[in-house]
């Protein structure tokens, strides 16, 4: 099963959010540079993959990119070979339309969140935690940077692999100079305009304050007293203002909350209990996250609703540049 995203370019780069339109000179058949061209697969990407279904989309509408944009994301996600971040099978010219193709990914740990309404426990927390600090560790190792690492960008697969996705604030060997990432997952010092190096992703991890208060307040600390010590103190590492303070990927990845012995399958059990709980939602909740429910109702067939056989389609038609969110 593969996810895809439709990306939609237009010439003078204005965003918006959810489809994309590459510019008339750019269109499949007349890339003039022959770099540029064996970047993208030359099939017919509607003729090459049957059953097309959307899954979700993102919550800003439809989404506009420049034709660099999705140039640059395509050869940053062609370089990626790592078991944590999201797999790339190929990019396809479709008239004005770019598809970005995807390994499939049920839902991210934003959707775990939102579906439970409370904490997830922190054997769970470890687990993922620890896959998306291997794919960190992996992009720093490669002078890689993410620069936009947020739960909403932390995917689940089915076997329950942990997945980094949406690279398309990415930056390859130098660490760029524009500002971009969610706001209320920057660290402090991107926002202060500062110089920002390998460190920021591991705040994104964990920071969920405003601009300004991120920026002039201590950094936040746990509340509530059922956490254990090993996890406050992780949390803590991660949240040092001074990014000199701040431990890198590969130093996180050996502290003791993420080294304490868990079951094999944690992962796959939290998405069992998600299935169950989405199973459980609303007709409106359950509409907006049915997509993780998507590969059991593609083997045992669709799940009804109120009397009408469900449709999903394509978690992915989101975006090829930055439409992450």
């Amino acid at each position: 099963m593969l996810m895809f995203h439709k990306s939609l370019v237009i010439p003078d780069g204005r965003r918006h959010r959810q489809a994309l339109a590459m510019p008339s000179s750019a269109r499949a058949g007349n890339l003039k540079d022959p770099d540029v061209a064996d970047l993208f697969c030359k099939d017919d990407p509607e003729k090459l993959f049957a059953d097309l279904r959307e899954i979700g989309h993102g919550s800003f509408g439809a989404v506009y990119f420049k034709w660099q944009d999705i140039i640059k994301e395509v050869k940053f996600l062609q370089k990626l070979r790592h078991p944590n971040t999201i797999e790339y099978r190929g990019c396809y010219l479709k008239e004005h339309t770019a598809w970005l193709v995807m390994e499939y990914c049920l839902g991210s740990a934003s959707d775990l969140l939102e579906v439970h309404k409370k904490p997830l426990q922190e054997i769970e927390i470890a687990a993922i935690t620890h896959g998306a600090l291997q794919g960190l560790a992996y992009l720093h190792s490669h002078n890689m940077i993410h620069r936009d690492v947020k739960a909403g960008n932390i995917l689940l697969t089915e076997p329950g692999q942990v997945k980094l996705g949406d690279f398309g604030s990415a930056s390859i060997v130098a660490p760029a100079n524009s500002f971009v990432g969610t706001p209320y997952w920057m660290a402090p010092e991107v926002i202060l305009a500062m110089d920002e190096g390998q460190k920021p992703p591991l705040f994104n991890m964990n920071a969920m304050s405003a601009l300004y208060h991120i920026a002039q307040n201590e950094s936040p600390i746990l509340q509530s007293n059922h956490w254990s010590d090993s996890f406050r103190n992780f949390v803590d590492s991660c949240l040092q203002k001074i990014p000199q303070d701040r431990p890198t990927s590969d130093v996180l990845l050996n502290h003791r909350f993420l080294c304490r012995e868990r079951p094999l399958t944690v992962i796959m059990d939290l998405i069992a209990r998600t299935k169950d709980a989405v199973r459980e939602l609303d007709n409106l909740q359950y509409r907006k996250m049915k997509k993780i429910l998507f590969q059991e109702t593609q083997q045992n067939g669709p799940v009804s609703e109120g009397g009408e056989d469900e449709e999903v389609r394509g978690e992915g038609e989101r975006r090829t540049g930055r439409g992450g969110e």
